[in-house]
């Protein structure tokens, strides 16, 4: 989707991945043996496999995009191509070569692994076009800034289970935790591309909380469209704690806990795009 002039400003994140990244290492550092084995809230993965697949993404992503080393394409017999098929193939791969080494080699492979992508991140226009698009938010062609973007709430997410898992504190702070919230909700349009309503009709969204803020979606003529304003009542308003807010755009968390959790006001029926919203592949 092709923002129009005036409308949301790009969401610029690559200074931010050494902070992030550093976050990451200190808490690897301080797991106990035992808390590297607890279940987090991705059903089939501990925390050792959380932490396997950060460092598998990073180094495949370096290994494709800045090198230029592509693995095999897929084999052109078959079912047609399937992104997500495909990325949770290679995303369990990953966790099961990862998940194999002792916690004090892959927290020395994730220092350098993450010193390269931050630096690597940093180096990109943010204003050229990706290697890939944000499948997620319905693009065909995305900016570096929004791949970075997505890339940096991976890098967030995948953090904060861990954090769950083992009861630490979040990374509940405006300067990471509302760049995460912004991108994740870019994916608005797209998942509304097939609700109807008449144009004009305004949906907001609050995701309540300091690290938080306000969405608007906008209907107009052929299509949904986030907006920096309007002066218009909602004909819908979502408010969403921001404890939950990044579960529920991951998957992170039962539908139903996150409509107990949440306010609706408004035509309920323009509400249930948001609390289904996935801002992740797979």
């Amino acid at each position: 989707m092709d923002e129009p002039a005036g409308q949301l400003l790009p969401i610029l994140t690559a200074h931010l991945f050494p902070r992030i990244e550093n976050l990451l290492i200190k808490l690897l550092h301080s797991l106990s043996p035992e808390e590297w084995q607890l279940q987090t809230v991705s059903p089939r993965w501990k925390v050792k496999d959380v932490a396997a697949h950060l460092l598998d993404t990073q180094l495949r992503k370096l290994s494709l995009i800045r090198d230029g080393c592509a693995p095999p394409p897929p084999p052109e017999a078959g079912p047609p191509f399937d992104l997500v098929a495909l990325i949770n193939r290679l995303n369990q791969e990953g966790v099961a070569v990862y998940g194999r080494l002792s916690p004090p080699v892959l927290i020395e492979l994730m220092e350098l692994a993450s010193r390269q992508s931050a630096e690597f991140h940093q180096s990109l226009d943010p204003f050229a076009e990706a290697a890939f698009p944000v499948s997620w938010a319905g693009e065909g062609a995305s900016k570096n800034w929004f791949d970075t973007a997505r890339e940096f709430t991976e890098r967030w997410h995948h953090q904060q289970q861990i954090r769950l898992a083992t009861g630490r504190p979040g990374i509940m702070t405006p300067e990471l935790y509302h760049p995460v919230l912004d991108c994740f909700l870019r994916a608005l349009p797209h998942a509304y591309r097939n609700v109807q309503a008449e144009k004009g009709a305004l949906l907001r969204v609050d995701i309540a909380g300091d690290c938080g803020g306000t969405w608007l979606l906008l209907r107009e003529p052929d299509r949904w469209q986030l907006v920096a304003a309007s002066q218009s009542a909602p004909a819908c308003r979502v408010s969403i704690p921001q404890e939950i807010a990044w579960r529920v755009f991951t998957k992170g968390i039962d539908r139903s806990a996150a409509e107990a959790q949440s306010t609706v006001e408004g035509d309920r029926r323009l509400a249930e795009p948001v609390l289904s919203l996935v801002a992740i592949v797979g």
